[in-house]
């Protein structure tokens, strides 16, 4: 797994690397048992602190991605479906909230975006039906 973290960005560092490792996962990159590198080689990888790793690690834990075995890493965990459809929910939730502040930025009415939305919608399920 190759993580990026961008300095400059609004996004704390450490929430970069959660959101790149809970993407692998829910994309199937990494499967259940996968390890993470260490704390301290992702740290001298990426040139940070490790205890911006350590942060990144024990929210991923608190959140059921993965389980740390003391002594023998990182790991991730089995992705128990309901979380894995839940965080897709709410990264389709952000999608929308986007799309919905660019139509108001735009001019849009609340019917012109529904509108749009039906016909897009309607055409996607036609073609994967």
């Amino acid at each position: 797994m190759h993580i990026i973290v961008n300095s400059s960005s609004m996004i704390p560092i450490y929430e970069q690397i959660m959101d790149q490792i809970k993407t692998a996962v829910l994309a199937g990159e990494l499967k259940e048992g996968d390890g993470l590198p260490s704390v301290r080689g992702l740290s001298k990888d990426l040139k940070i602190s490790a205890l911006t790793v350590k942060k990144a690690y024990d929210n991923l834990e608190q959140d059921g991605f993965t389980v740390t075995v003391h002594g023998k890493g990182t790991f991730v965990a089995a992705v128990n479906p309901q979380l894995l459809r839940e965080e897709n929910q709410k990264d389709v939730e952000e999608d929308l909230e986007r799309v919905i502040q660019k139509a108001g930025g735009c001019g849009m009415t609340q019917e012109e975006l529904r509108s749009l939305f039906e016909i897009i919608m309607e055409g996607y399920y036609a073609e994967n039906k």
